[in-house]
């Protein structure tokens, strides 16, 4: 697994103490200073003052030594799991999913909470009291919280941290959603899209190179996209890339509120899957309800009955993998990414056929077929990635060293 390079440029020392402690987190069962020396390109001088501060600070801890050769033994470091937690929330339409992370980034507690509530300021209240209470449950100092990661459907403005009406949350006009709940809570809040969380999830999870590349494909209640290119999670200019809901991907499919047809948003999504099988017959036109856990429950019972081999909900699903095999194709060849990553809470209910037909489809399609194949994985981190990753986002800050940040101020 890679590491990434420091510098021994004056004035880089906040640079440096992420490349340090990035490698720390990385290393399983732990790394002396002269290993450290070696995998950043820093002077020992240079690793020595910042362990020692990071000693200080109880960000990592010395964990016995090992004889690695001629020489006295090496004191071999760890990261201290424990010394900082964050919190993440997914803010779905139909649940909010909460998560607590160490600093090593394992889950330490989960809770769900369903709502039907819509007004924006009784939403943030549900969502504060809910932090309260697994910050309560886990018994952490609330001196150690990070911060809290909040992920949300876009589009968003970032610079603001404000909900700029997306379409599955109805009545969210311009919601300054990150500085309301900071007040509320008392804490740092991070605001960013719910599929660039989950990619940022997926990265710090990931046993990958530290210059992974990839596409993230967020199968939810929308589809959205993500892009990790060379292990940063690439936001856009405004933090709002990955809006892919109007790329067409059947030409003969429903018209779309933007005036063409077969867009994504009319095609991929789970409110279109099952609107389709209700036309074909494949399921009961008789649903009452057109919320989301209506269309939820009716997308699920789609997926049970394909695993049970029925023959009209498989070919159903079967069509829909290859409208997707279309869109991923077209992210893969212009973003010229390394694999393709699928997750979101629909990713258990679709795996099997997804990976069972996807591969073969988006390799026919793969202009770099001849140099690389283009892998296609799913996520290692479960239905919860959204809300994981908003919560990585948030040790990301501390823990990340980025090419941004050598950039001095004039």
């Amino acid at each position: 697994m890679g590491t990434r390079r420091g510098t021994n440029l004056p004035r880089m020392g906040d640079f440096n103490q992420a490349v340090i402690l990035e490698s720390i987190r990385r290393s399983a069962d732990g790394v002396s200073r002269i290993e450290l020396a070696e995998a950043t390109g820093l002077s020992a001088q240079t690793v020595t003052n910042i362990t020692r501060r990071l000693l200080g600070d109880g960000l990592v801890a010395e964990a016995g030594r090992a004889i690695n050769g001629p020489g006295k033994p090496r004191v071999i470091l760890r990261l201290v799991a424990d010394s900082r937690f964050s919190i993440g929330v997914h803010l779905d339409p139909a649940v909010i999913t909460l998560v607590l992370l160490d600093l090593s980034g394992e889950v330490v507690q989960q809770r769900v909470v369903r709502t039907n509530e819509n007004d924006p300021r009784r939403l943030v209240e549900v969502i504060a009291q809910a932090v309260e209470g697994i910050v309560a449950d886990a018994g952490v100092d609330r001196e150690r919280l990070a911060g809290i990661g909040v992920a949300v459907p876009g589009p968003l403005d970032a610079d603001r941290g404000t909900v700029i009406d997306p379409p599955k949350l109805h009545g969210w006009h311009r919601v300054p959603l990150r500085a309301v709940l900071s007040e509320r809570t008392g804490l740092p809040v991070v605001l960013e899209k719910d599929t660039s969380a989950a990619a940022a999830g997926e990265l710090w999870k990931g046993t990958g190179p530290a210059d992974d590349t990839f596409v993230f494909l967020y199968l939810g209640t929308g589809i959205g996209a993500a892009l990790v290119m060379r292990g940063d999670v690439i936001t856009g200019a405004s933090g709002n890339f990955g809006e892919i809901g109007h790329i067409v991907v059947d030409p003969d499919g429903a018209l779309c509120g933007c005036g063409l047809r077969g867009c994504v948003d009319v095609v991929c999504t789970p409110q279109a899957i099952v609107e389709e099988a209700e036309r074909e017959g494949v399921l009961l036109d008789d649903r009452e309800g057109n919320d989301v856990e209506a269309v939820d429950a009716r997308f699920t019972e789609l997926c049970d009955r394909t695993r049970a081999g029925d023959r009209q909900a498989g070919q159903l699903l079967r069509r829909a993998a290859v409208h997707l095999s279309v869109l991923i194709s077209a992210l893969a060849n212009l973003l010229d990414v390394d694999r393709i990553v699928l997750g979101g809470p629909l990713w258990s209910r679709l795996e099997p056929i997804c990976l069972r037909e996807l591969p073969a489809l988006i390799d026919a399609r793969n202009v770099t077929r001849a140099v690389r194949p283009m892998a296609v994985d799913g996520t290692i981190v479960g239905d919860d990635v959204g809300a994981v990753g908003a919560a990585c986002m948030v040790l990301d800050a501390v823990l990340t060293p980025r090419a941004s940040d050598l950039f001095l101020a004039e």
